[in-house]
């Protein structure tokens, strides 16, 4: 019996031994799987995160496109705006004389210039006189004692007009505003 006992005993111990290695085996497989699992979830994110960085990335670079053709002729117009400043003053001296041939040729001239730069987008900022006085849009070069009280703090007269390209304003109006 003892004989029996003891191959028993060997038998019990040969299956305790290799439940334990196969509870290993099982642990190590769970685990390599896990690990598995885990690589994935973090290689999805990276891919996740690249993706929403590269369409952030085109629709910058699709906004900064569009502004860029708005504004490329800025510096054109910029250029052309002290000319076309001196046509207006020049319509004024003219409209004085009695020439209405002259006068007529200038006014054509002068209407030309003018609807070419509207069509490059070239737009007047609109400030007028007994208009409320705003930073953002006019610049005020002085500041006289206003003529009437309603003046205080408008705009008493236009030096200079104002021009925006698109919705950027590339020359502030020119104003005074009364005290």
């Amino acid at each position: 019996m003892n004989t029996e006992n003891t191959e028993k005993e060997t038998i019990i111990d040969e299956n305790a031994s290799d439940n334990t290695v196969n509870e290993i085996e099982s642990a190590t497989e769970l685990t390599a799987e896990e690990k598995l699992q885990e690589d994935l979830a973090n290689e999805k994110d990276k891919f996740l995160r690249l993706f929403a960085e590269f369409e952030n990335f085109k629709r910058r670079t699709a906004k900064e496109r569009i502004d860029l053709f708005k504004t490329a002729n800025q510096d054109v117009l910029q250029a052309m705006l002290p000319v076309l400043d001196d046509f207006d003053r020049a319509m004024v001296e003219i409209a004085k004389s009695d020439d209405d041939v002259l006068l007529k040729g200038v006014e054509l001239i002068h209407e030309k210039l003018k609807s070419t730069l509207v069509s490059k987008g070239l737009e007047q900022v609109e400030v007028r006189a007994g208009d409320a006085f705003n930073a953002d849009y006019a610049e005020a070069i002085t500041q006289i004692p206003a003529p009437t009280t309603d003046l205080k703090g408008k705009i008493v007269d236009v030096i200079e007009k104002g021009y925006k390209l698109g919705d950027k304003i590339i020359r502030f109006p020119k104003v005074v505003i009364g005290q």
